[in-house]
């Protein structure tokens, strides 16, 4: 038998890096995955929610990733 390997991770649409998805919560809109670091930061939007917002509150806006 082969070897089954696990991951456990997701894209992060705030930021766009890739987190274990253990670590993170769901958009507050539409439920897309927020890393924790996002979410330390006070990012409770992913970026297209956010952009939809038709007055963008100043909340904090998730850094683009550097790579």
């Amino acid at each position: 038998m082969g070897k089954i390997e696990e991951r456990d991770a997701m894209i992060c649409h705030a930021c766009g890096n890739e987190e274990r998805a253990s670590e993170g919560y769901p958009c507050r809109n539409c439920g897309r995955f927020i890393c924790i670091m996002c979410d330390m930061r006070g990012v409770i939007l992913c970026r297209d929610c956010q952009a939809k917002q038709p007055n963008p509150a100043p909340a904090p806006v998730a850094p683009k990733p550097t790579q």
